[in-house]
């Protein structure tokens, strides 16, 4: 999950049947651009790779903001998460930004989810999912910040069906849910329910938006 505040510090489905609960793509790939300014900074795509009744969802960020030829922000993101049925297993997750490197992984264990992050271990609710976004889910209770090692509880609002904005001129009609609180932003789903866009603000006003490719 690309985290708001740190980004504001740097710039200043259709399932597979055996896992009906869980929003894979057909084509098992999700693919964004990243949009700032009219311009492309960067992209956001997610792989989905199944073994037996195990899935694995491979998540790859990388972002760039220049100004001429002097680099502002440097961002990348890998991380790998593992479900098991539709019951989640894992997260581990790579961050640099601007050369400083976040190690983060969560865990289920037989009490919760055992979180090691930039301030330690410790143990979350079992109910905790990664903020992976891919899946709507993590929407219905706490989630794991996979930048910052974070466990965050933001107030979410469903705000309906829209249209949003996808590569080519393309729309692609969604629901809305904004959340505010210790994490504003907005996310949107299509009927699948697979991941259709995400915006929110960077340090500068500007309007960062995710658009699917």
């Amino acid at each position: 999950m690309i985290d708001r505040r740190l980004f504001i510090a740097g710039l200043a489905c259709a399932a597979l049947p055996a896992r009906a609960a869980l929003p894979v793509p057909p084509a098992r790939v999700l693919a964004f651009d990243v949009m700032r300014k009219g311009k492309k900074i960067g992209a956001h795509g997610l792989r989905f790779e199944t073994s037996g009744d195990e899935l694995r969802v491979i998540i790859d960020v990388a972002l760039d903001v220049s100004f001429g030829p002097i680099k502002l922000f440097t961002y990348r993101h890998n991380a790998v998460e593992i479900w098991r049925g539709d019951e989640w297993v894992s997260v581990q997750a790579t961050t640099t930004q601007n050369g400083e490197k976040m190690l983060v992984t969560g865990r289920r264990t037989a009490t919760g989810v055992a979180v090691d992050g930039p301030k330690g271990k410790f143990a979350a609710p079992a109910n905790t999912l990664a903020a992976t976004h891919w899946n709507r889910r993590m929407l219905d209770g706490p989630f794991l910040n996979t930048q910052t090692g974070e466990v965050q509880r933001p107030k979410i609002e469903r705000r309906g069906e829209v249209m949003i904005a996808a590569r080519g001129e393309r729309v692609i009609r969604a629901e809305h849910f904004a959340m505010a609180g210790e994490v504003v932003l907005d996310t949107y789903y299509d009927a699948a329910p697979s991941w259709a866009g995400l915006r929110f603000k960077g340090g500068d006003g500007s309007t960062i938006t995710y658009e699917r490719v």
